[in-house]
Parts: C-alpha cells; sequence; structure tokens
C-alpha cells in the first residue's frame, strides 16, 4: 500500500485543528508526520509477498505459539493487540517457523478486523504448508472497547478451525493444551 504522507499529514492537521487545538504549538508541531510515518510502518502487511522454504523433515503437529501482533481497528482507527497461535499438521514438508510469524504480521499490518485476521492467517498457512489441516487461534484486547464504548479489557478469543482439527476433537484439545502457556491472559502486557 502506498501510504500518501502529504495527504496524512494534512489530515492530522486539520483533526488537530477540529478539536481545538493549535498544531503549530511545540508539542504538536510534528506530530503530523510523526502520524503518516507511523501509519507506513503499521499498515506495511498489505504488499508483502512471501517466497516460502519447504523442508523435507516431518512431524506429527507443528504450533508455534504467543506470537505477538499489533493491528488498527478499521472501524475506529483504534489498536487491537495480543498473540496468535498457529497449528498445523505437515504433509510430507515443513516450513521455516519464522514464515509463520511473518503471515501473523502481514495480516496484522493492515486495516484490520480480528475475525477476519484470524482466517486470513489460516487461510495462508494453509496455501504455505500444502495442508488443509490449520487452527490458528488469536487472543486480543481491543482499545475501541476498552477506551470507548463499554469501556471493559476483556480479551476476545478467534479461531479458525480447517481440516482433520474440525473432525478430531482430541487433536483441538491437544492444541489448546500446547497453547495454554502462551495464552494472553497469562502473558505479561
Amino acid at each position: 500500500m502506498n501510504i500518501d504522507k502529504e495527504k496524512v499529514k494534512n489530515a492530522v492537521r486539520m483533526i488537530l485543528e477540529a478539536i481545538g487545538e493549535d498544531p503549530n504549538r511545540e508539542g504538536l508541531k510534528e506530530t503530523p508526520q510523526r502520524v503518516a510515518d507511523m501509519l507506513e510502518e503499521i499498515l506495511g502487511g498489505y504488499d508483502v509477498e512471501e517466497e516460502y522454504a519447504w523442508f523435507t523433515e516431518s512431524s506429527d503437529l507443528v504450533v508455534v505459539s504467543g506470537i505477538r501482533f499489533f493491528s488498527l481497528c478499521e472501524h475506529h482507527l483504534l489498536p487491537f493487540f495480543g498473540v496468535a497461535h498457529v497449528a498445523y499438521l505437515p504433509r510430507g514438508k515443513v516450513i521455516g517457523l519464522s514464515k509463520i510469524v511473518k503471515i501473523v504480521h502481514k495480516y496484522s499490518r493492515r486495516l484490520q478486523i480480528q475475525e477476519r485476521m484470524t482466517k486470513q492467517i489460516a487461510d495462508e498457512v494453509i496455501k504455505a504448508t500444502g495442508s488443509p489441516d490449520v487452527m490458528v487461534v488469536t487472543e486480543a484486547i481491543h482499545l475501541c472497547m476498552t477506551m470507548r464504548g463499554v469501556r471493559s479489557p476483556s480479551p476476545t478469543v478467534v479461531a479458525a478451525i480447517r481440516g482433520a482439527f474440525i473432525a478430531k476433537d482430541s487433536l483441538k484439545e491437544e492444541v489448546y493444551n500446547i497453547i495454554k502457556p502462551y495464552r494472553f491472559t497469562r502473558l505479561p502486557l
């Protein structure tokens, strides 16, 4: 995504004026530039295309837990943040573990809703691994719920479950047991 930083800077100046602030005062002079730079950085997941390296080593189950992510709610432009847990059953090959983290970051660094992001991560892991057997669980705190509206910092948990994980409750339970120590509610913020 190509961000027009000049438009962002002008828009931020207008917002500052609209709320009664002086965009030329000492603490706000550089704010339009900072916001433009920040948006370019945190919304950098749109044009990411990964190349996947496969390894013939296999395993019964691969789980990458506690992947921290930050995203922006597309409804209020406020952050939501948390952890993702990704599991898949290899089909004769595995991908590099860092690729799983990169997939999570690719979809979290967009204007998002957690439900769509979780589904997109699962779909990309299926594409990347060649395995239809994927389970993704995301847990997040949404500042749009914490700072406004209901004002509740309740974590939201979303799961995308595909293939064998749908059919076998014992397999799902195994993943939940593996990720338990890395659950958002157990990690320091």
